[in-house]
């Protein structure tokens, strides 16, 4: 199979994951509301493209992932949308640029992890953890970084927001760490290592090996 054929595929391939991501955007099973927050699955789709097509394709559907929670924040708000989006504000509390950030940077980097982290697991040919592993991981450092981000440039108008003093706050996102995001977590874990298990093989056959692609180069 010529470079050119495998470029083709991959880039289907690219193009299937986000469209993953935007039906997620578009159903129930995109954001699932709990309390003033909203879980998401669609962390998964994002990780697995990390997993089966590297870091590019995980920072390529991490970014549809992210331009999608803007949207998704923008046209179904809740009280703490400001935070995701620059387009929605909630009376003295407004989204602005670090808004965009937040959405999107960590979702970018939640595809390159994924890419990363598998792939230091395949070069050791630990496959059957290494899913796993990754799914898990880079599911809490989401949750993290966004929580982390939210605190660092929204920390007060989102205590205000949620009536919480800013001396609770830490906590209270702590707290959020370990309940929606293991929550996301052990859902990812689950349904990755379960797809890894029989997209990997297919991938393989395709010649898409992980990181292995290089759009820039073709056979001659």
């Amino acid at each position: 199979m010529n470079q050119s054929s495998k470029k083709t595929k991959y880039l289907v391939l690219v193009t299937m994951f986000c469209s993953i991501e935007v039906l997620l955007m578009f159903t129930p099973l995109g954001f699932i509301p709990i309390g003033p927050m909203k879980a998401t699955t669609m962390h998964i789709p994002v990780i697995l493209a990390g997993i089966l097509l590297g870091i590019k394709g995980g920072a390529i559907t991490g970014l549809v992932f992210g331009i999608s929670s803007v949207v998704n924040a923008t046209i179904n708000p809740t009280i703490l949308s400001f935070v995701f989006t620059p387009f929605y504000s909630l009376g003295e509390y407004h989204g602005n640029f670090m808004s965009l950030v937040i959405a999107i940077v960590p979702r970018v980097l939640l595809g390159v992890l994924g890419g990363l982290i598998y792939s230091w697991f395949k070069n050791r040919d630990k496959n059957m953890i290494g899913g796993g592993v990754t799914a898990l991981l880079c599911t809490v450092l989401h949750t993290a970084m966004v929580l982390g981000m939210i605190y660092i440039f929204f920390g007060p108008s989102y205590a205000a927001a949620q009536g919480l003093d800013t001396t609770q706050l830490l906590m209270a996102l702590i707290g959020l760490v370990f309940t929606n995001g293991l929550l996301e977590a052990c859902v990812a874990t689950v349904v990755i290592v379960s797809l890894v298990k029989v997209l990997e093989p297919m991938a393989q056959k395709m010649g898409l090996t992980h990181m292995n692609i290089k759009l820039n180069k073709v056979e001659r």
